[in-house]
């Protein structure tokens, strides 16, 4: 697997990306609401940065949700079939951009590499970084023409459900908020708690005041030398604490796509609520 240094991103500034709207960059806008599915296509309508393609996290960047969780990963094939038609090529620089701090473009930031291209980043900052530079937004969607890309070998790691439950050697991390992670509440899915032995990480603490990602990693100080696994409530926002690692010159954490999720479908598989739980 290749290495961060070997890499563009996983984030790039607004400012780069302001000097590179003349087509080399292909950018992807990913904004998303979980309450409100159709806020992303909205919002790309009333005006996205210059170039962008839309992609939809419940249609584009995800499976049909049920037993494999709310946001399983999309078919390989059908994620294929939608880089074609967005034009993207295995040697395309891409960079995705959201308002929620990447927490929805890290997802598109991962499953690019998951098919095979490395030159993918999150916008740092989002759109609001974007706009601050003083450059404007646009209404109309770019003219794009198919290829055909290929994918190549992941450069990725994922990890199941079953895997969690038969290896002892793996140290999880949940993206989601703290009261979650303890079972405090329960705003989406049926069962509160936290997957046994996950140590909460919030993918919030990833950010600065001003929504742009924080330089100094050293909140992953205790996952020095383990082999990691990101999880959250459907495998988006653990893909931000990947982010986040990379850029604390972590080695690349796996995913488990499915995340809690999918992990509570099955009421043989174990929970727990609280610290005192473990």
């Amino acid at each position: 697997m290749s290495t961060v240094a070997d890499e563009f991103g996983p984030i790039v500034t607004a400012d780069a990306l302001a000097q590179r709207l003349d087509g080399s960059w292909l950018v992807f806008d990913c904004r998303h609401a979980l309450t409100d599915p159709q806020y992303g296509r909205r919002a790309y309508d009333e005006g996205h940065i210059p170039t962008a393609r839309f992609a939809d996290l419940d249609h584009d960047l995800a499976g049909a949700p049920g037993q494999r969780g709310r946001h399983p990963l999309p078919e390989r094939e059908d994620l294929i079939a939608a880089f074609r038609r967005w034009g993207i090529e295995t040697s395309s620089t891409l960079v995705a951009y959201d308002d929620a701090g990447g927490m929805f473009a890290s997802r598109f930031w991962w499953l690019t590499r998951w098919l095979g291209i490395s030159r993918v980043a999150v916008l740092d900052g989002g759109v609001q970084a974007f706009t601050a530079t003083g450059a404007t937004l646009e209404r109309d969607e770019p003219n794009v023409s198919a290829t055909l890309f290929e994918a190549s070998e992941p450069l990725t790691r994922v990890v199941e459900a079953n895997d969690l439950l038969a290896a002892s050697d793996l140290t999880l991390i949940d993206a989601r908020a703290t009261a979650r992670f303890l079972g405090h509440e329960e705003p989406i899915d049926p069962v509160a708690g936290h997957i046994p032995g996950a140590h909460s990480y919030p993918c919030s603490d990833n950010l600065t005041p001003e929504g742009t990602f924080k330089r100094d990693g050293s909140r992953f100080a205790d996952l020095e030398g383990r082999n990691v696994v990101s999880y959250c409530g459907s495998g988006v926002t653990a893909t931000h604490n990947i982010v986040a690692m990379l850029m604390a010159g972590h080695p690349e954490p796996a995913l488990y796509p499915g995340s809690w999720s999918e992990w509570v479908q099955d009421a043989s598989r174990p929970i727990a609520t609280d610290a005192a739980d473990e």
